[in-house]
Parts: structure tokens; sequence; C-alpha cells
């Protein structure tokens, strides 16, 4: 059985990659994680969906490939699922001394690593027709929002 390697090239700056983890420094956490799962996706506060307006617009974005919506204590967000430009081969981070702000201020005191966005969400979409069901439950008259 042959198998297939595919190497993918991430541009660089002209800076050497950094001779730790991507987060390290934060705790030994970063150091046990081996996915770099918070350098593989954003999320994006979104403004808390009320009307049948802000969810069909949401139902749009949920219909996009490696794009999420959630739910927790702190409000609804965006998970969009993109690999970091600078994220290097074992998890190190190519612009670890010149990462902006939003990296250095990371903390992870409760990450994936913890657990996951699915299991620590008060709800959580990952496609259109979960979405779709949560709105048909909690608008009666959701077919109408076209009239």
């Amino acid at each position: 059985m042959t198998r297939k390697t595919v190497v993918t090239s991430v541009p660089v700056l002209d800076l050497m990659p950094s001779p730790q983890p991507a987060g390290s420094g934060v705790d030994n956490k970063c150091g046990r994680c081996t996915r770099s799962i918070c350098c593989n996706s954003i999320n994006q506060q979104v403004p808390t969906p009320r009307s049948k307006s802000d969810f069909d617009h949401l139902l749009w974005q949920v219909a996009h490939e490696g794009i999420n919506l959630f739910k927790d204590s702190d409000g609804w967000f965006l998970h969009i699922e993109s690999r970091c430009a600078h994220l290097q081969p074992g998890g190190f981070c190519g612009i670890y001394e010149k990462r902006p702000e939003v990296c250095r201020d990371y903390s992870n005191d409760f990450c994936e690593l913890d657990e996951s966005i699915p299991e620590g969400s008060e709800l959580f979409f990952s496609t259109y027709a979960q979405l779709d069901a949560y709105c048909r439950a909690r608008f009666k008259q959701w077919d109408k929002r076209f009239d």
C-alpha cells in the first residue's frame, strides 16, 4: 500500500521559529497540547440574535464550511475553523516574538484542552439543519419570515 504524503508550506516572515510551542510560557498546559487547538480557529463574538432576521443571517453564515455558531456564558460566537498561517510543525509559532497582542493576551485558564467548544457550550450549531431546527422551535412561524 502506497502512502501519500501531503506537504504544505506556510509562508514565514524573516524570523526564526520560536523554540517554544505557540502560547508556551503561559503555563505547562500549552506544552501538553499536541494539536495547537487555539491556533486553528477564531472565535468571533456576535451580537445576541433576537429576531428572525438575526437568525436568518446566522443561518447563511453556518451554511459555509468551517463556520459554527455557539452560545456560552459569555454570549454568542462564530467559531471559524482556520489555521493560523504562522503555525509551524510541532505547534511552534513562527512569529512568537512579534505575535499580535490578541495572542499575547490569550489566557488558557480554561481552554479547549480542558473542554471542547461543543462540550462547553450551552448551544452549538455546526450545520444549517441544526440551526434551522432550533429556529423552528424558537419561532412558531419561522417560515413566515419571508413574507
